[in-house]
């Protein structure tokens, strides 16, 4: 099954960490994992390529790691330093070939 599976989300307070995972099959290219905030756009967090480039959205850089394990397929987010401004539902995206395929989203919510 292409359709990635997240998990990992919940509940924490600002300053903590959280670690989501995106385990998808097949052989895939980029792993990318996005956001939507309440009543706000989705945007784009960090991605993976297949040879282990990142690249990070301004407002995590330095505070979040995405990595991948290319044979498993599976790709990880570690947030630390969380606020709660980085509260949102988090979305893993796969690509195989030129067609996207999304998870259906891991909550994170970030207290004061």
């Amino acid at each position: 099954q292409v359709q990635p599976v997240e998990s990992g989300g919940g509940l924490v307070q600002a300053g903590g960490s959280l670690r989501l995972s995106c385990v998808t099959s097949g052989s895939v290219r980029d792993m990318a994992w996005y956001r939507q905030p309440p009543e706000k756009q989705r945007e784009l967090v960090a991605s993976i390529d297949t040879i282990g480039s990142t690249d990070y959205v301004d407002s995590v850089k330095g505070r979040f790691t995405i990595s991948r394990e290319k044979n498993k397929n599976t790709a990880y987010l570690q947030m630390n330093s969380l606020k709660p401004e980085d509260t949102a539902v988090y979305y893993c995206r796969v690509r195989r070939g030129s067609v996207n395929f999304w998870g259906q989203g891991t909550q994170v919510t970030v207290s004061a």
